[in-house]
């Protein structure tokens, strides 16, 4: 038996598809907002620059442990040249003298090649603690940018969350006000083709944007006001009001 339901509920049931459209704009407004699109951009940039950091940083340790060595190794030279010379000061033998003049002389020749290397690693350690400050900079800038971006995300969703309760709300008021079987062939209609309710407007389908033929349309002025009609272009339940153009 044909599902009937009087006008005025019927249309009813165009109320509850403009909420049910709201609600999925929302849905869709919340998956698609800018600052998501914006977080994984800017999170890929954080990423790609913690590898960075940590390979510059990698780089500037191994240096400072290279100029620590030779630190060590200056030291060495330093303490050697130094026992030397008082050996030197007290030495009466020529042989010895001239033994330690010798070994001087190569000491003070090593200790100049060692700090000749110093200097150059010192000056590459510079760049290289300036180049691990440079990145540390653009990273702590991005992670700054990302606490504003996911606070602007949050306070977008927020609103967005309490406009669809709000919609939620007033559908299950206006949901309460329509006969169940009517309300159970929208919503079956709506899962299936994604509308459940449309109205004819001058001849046209709201739903699909089609305008029915003129056998579609004989055939819906045939029916009583009563009968609940399936819109042959898109499926939807289709309400009939004084501007259908029957």
């Amino acid at each position: 038996m044909a599902l009937k339901a009087a006008p005025e509920k019927q249309a009813l049931l165009l109320d509850l598809q403009a909420l049910d459209t709201r609600i999925a704009q929302l849905d869709h407004r919340a998956k698609s907002l800018p600052e998501r699109a914006a977080l994984e951009e800017l999170q890929s940039s954080a990423t790609a620059l913690r590898s960075t950091l940590a390979e510059v940083t990698g780089v500037a340790e191994n240096t400072q442990l290279e100029l620590k060595r030779l630190e060590a190794d200056v030291k060495v030279v330093e303490d050697r040249i130094a026992r030397d010379a008082d050996r030197l000061q007290g030495s009466s033998s020529v042989k010895d003298v001239a033994a330690l003049e010798q070994e001087l002389a190569a000491l003070r020749a090593r200790l100049n090649d060692l700090e000749e290397i110093e200097l150059a690693v010192m000056e590459r350690l510079e760049g290289e603690q300036e180049e691990v400050a440079s990145v540390r900079e653009q990273l702590d800038e991005i992670s700054a940018n990302i606490t504003h971006t996911e606070a602007s995300r949050d306070s977008a969703l927020a609103s967005i969350s309490g406009d669809r309760d709000a919609a939620l709300a007033a559908r299950a008021d206006l949901a309460g006000r329509i006969p169940e079987d009517l309300l159970a062939l929208y919503e079956k209609q709506r899962s299936r083709y994604g509308t459940g309710a449309s109205l004819l407007q001058r001849g046209v389908s709201q739903a699909s944007g089609v305008a029915l033929l003129e056998d579609e349309l004989q055939s819906i002025r045939s029916a009583a006001p009563d009968d609940v009609l399936i819109c042959p272009s898109s499926d939807a339940i289709l309400v009939r009001t004084d501007e259908s153009g029957l």
